[in-house]
């Protein structure tokens, strides 16, 4: 049976945290519009992972000029990945730009199109996640 890790056991540094909390802040503006519910789902990760105000406003400044900051471990990697699509999901549309940051970022971690894809269905349609491990990187 496959381990489950929680966010707050993967992303235990400061800049872990902050570099997952980018990430996501990339996702949600991809369309250039911030619903309610990615708004809701933004504060729901930052008050979880004990974020302040102080520590994401930089994001926020500088959106224009911040790109993915890729995590090392493998384990970090698929459950930010599932958290980026959950970001995607917020607003109920599946939004081109934003998908397309998702694949990125998916493609960058050695997962291909139809991994990323069988995620978006499984997290959209509320089903088992039977992912398999990203490879390990030497």
């Amino acid at each position: 049976m496959a381990e489950t890790h929680s966010l707050e056991e993967v992303l235990n540094t400061p800049q872990k945290k902050l570099a997952f909390f980018q990430n996501l802040v990339l996702v949600a503006a991809a369309d250039g519009q911030l619903s309610s519910e990615e708004s809701d789902f933004l504060l729901q990760i930052g008050n979880r992972l004990g974020l302040t105000a102080d520590e994401v406003m930089p994001i926020a400044d500088n959106l224009g000029v911040l790109s993915f900051i890729m995590p090392a471990e493998g384990i970090q990697r698929t459950l930010e990945l599932q958290t980026l699509v959950q970001m995607m999901l917020q607003d109920g549309q599946l939004d081109a730009r934003e998908y397309g940051l998702c694949q990125e970022y998916a493609m960058r971690i050695g997962y291909g199109k139809a991994i990323l894809d069988d995620m978006v269905s499984q997290l959209a349609g509320g089903a088992p996640n039977p992912y398999p491990m990203p490879p390990t990187v030497s």
